[in-house]
């Protein structure tokens, strides 16, 4: 997850499953679109989704996904050395109960490799 306006480092890149330019902030998140690419389960990718209306701030779901059968995938990005940090927990649960309120049962995390 990426806060709203964001100012870091941002690498742009067209797909032809987006009908705008991916914007990712990490190598992760690019690995993961290069991924979702050649997936050939998944028909549309849209990039850095709004959650609306939290009270932890504003911040974006990485990957919002359409499938071939209709239905919505959500992934969220997330380095192994972050994943026990109290705030990226906060956030991920947030992120979870925001896209299952909307019948999104499809969520889950990409983790790097451990080294």
């Amino acid at each position: 997850m990426i806060k709203k306006n964001y100012k870091g480092r941002c690498i742009k890149k067209s797909v032809s499953k987006s009908k705008e330019v991916c914007r990712t902030y990490n190598e992760l998140q690019l690995a993961y679109l290069d991924s979702l690419q050649s997936n050939d389960d998944i028909t549309e990718i849209q990039c850095n989704i709004p959650l609306d209306g939290k009270e932890i701030g504003e911040y974006n779901t990485d990957f919002l996904c359409t499938k071939s059968n209709g239905d919505l995938l959500v992934r969220e990005c997330v380095f192994r050395k972050n994943l026990l940090k109290p705030l990226t927990v906060k956030l991920l649960d947030a992120s979870r109960s925001y896209w299952l309120k909307r019948g999104v049962n499809d969520w889950g995390l990409v983790i790097d490799a451990e080294k």
